[in-house]
């Protein structure tokens, strides 16, 4: 790592040595390097999730993957102008609060593949169970915890216990604290209809995992079906298991741009050439660079792991509730 003396990464802003971001010699696929090839600095997010190539006038942004199948992709300006057409939401941390529930998932997952009823997570493995793809959490499980297994045997059992949960949730029986609309969201999304904003919701959850939640939410709030009060709801589709079909989403999540990219694009209809009257609002540090990487500006909120993930500075306003959030977007 290169002692950090303030940056310059075109199309994503100047960084100091406070921004959470770290400046790299080398991208860590090998493929570019600072002095050859006209990269002038390379600096990674403080998970080291996604990677900045800046050149003079140009960047690229490199996103890992513990798939196997990383990607890049051109850093696109981003801003606001006013008045805004649509606000795009993420879901867990930021609508409804249920981190610790798919936490809790993967750490009943994890104890089945390896027998004990008694496993729990440690606190170190938090950053890793969280903000990303199913699989990625599970690879991560895997390696650490148990690695004469596979993903796939622990996507076996992830999905049986989801499925059982999931069913208890939607009846009514399930666990009570499982999920909880986020303080202040009810007025919020109230506000932006009154101001004829569009609303999409994007997750990177399945869609089995993802309903639930929303319904979940909706019920206490006392609100309608949100299928009619949301423009467009985004999700990771629908897990691929033997004997069925499956769609794309594991190997595309935040922090990668496509799940915001298409609820704007495809869900809200709005053009490239709009982007500037979109923003996003997320709470994970995965969740800010899909925005980024889709061409939005972010809006941060408080209470996930956006400081911790080393993204902050790539927020456009970083907000401590919807209210302040209202007050420089309304």
């Amino acid at each position: 790592m290169r002692e950090f003396n303030e940056i310059v990464i075109p199309d994503l802003g100047s960084f100091g040595k406070d921004s959470g971001l770290q400046k790299l010699d080398i991208c860590s696929a090998g493929r570019f390097a600072v002095g050859s090839n006209g990269v002038q600095t390379i600096a990674a997010t403080g998970d080291g999730k996604v990677e900045f190539i800046a050149f003079e006038n140009k960047s690229i942004a490199f996103v890992r993957s513990s798939m196997g199948y990383p990607a890049y992709y051109p850093v696109e300006p981003a801003g606001i102008d006013k008045p805004l057409k649509a606000v795009l939401m993420d879901l867990d941390g930021t609508s409804v609060r249920s981190e610790s529930f798919w936490i809790w998932i993967i750490q009943q997952t994890t104890a089945s593949l390896l027998g004990n009823p008694n496993f729990e997570l440690e606190d170190e493995d938090l950053p890793y169970v969280s903000g990303h793809s199913v699989s990625e959490h599970l690879k991560y499980c895997v390696n650490k915890y148990c690695p004469d297994k596979s993903v796939e045997q622990a996507r076996e059992f992830y999905f049986k216990h989801t499925h059982e949960e999931m069913e208890l949730i939607v009846q009514g029986r399930g666990r009570k604290d499982a999920f909880t609309p986020s303080p202040g969201i009810k007025e919020f999304l109230l506000k932006l209809k009154e101001a004829n904003l569009k609303i999409g919701l994007v997750t990177s959850g399945l869609y089995e995992k993802a309903w639930p939640e929303i319904l979940s939410a909706f019920r206490q709030l006392d609100m309608p079906d949100p299928k009619n009060f949301y423009d467009a709801i985004i999700t990771a589709g629908f897990p691929l298991r033997k004997g069925s079909a499956g769609t794309l989403g594991e190997l595309s999540p935040k922090p990668h741009p496509w799940l915001y990219a298409e609820v704007a694009r495809v869900g809200l209809g709005l053009e490239p050439s709009e982007r500037r009257s979109v923003i996003g609002i997320e709470d994970s540090g995965a969740g800010v660079c899909s925005i980024r990487l889709a061409g939005f500006a972010a809006f941060g909120l408080a209470d996930g792991n956006i400081i911790e993930s080393g993204t902050k500075a790539l927020c456009e306003h970083y907000c401590d509730n919807f209210e302040e959030i209202e007050s420089l977007i309304l």
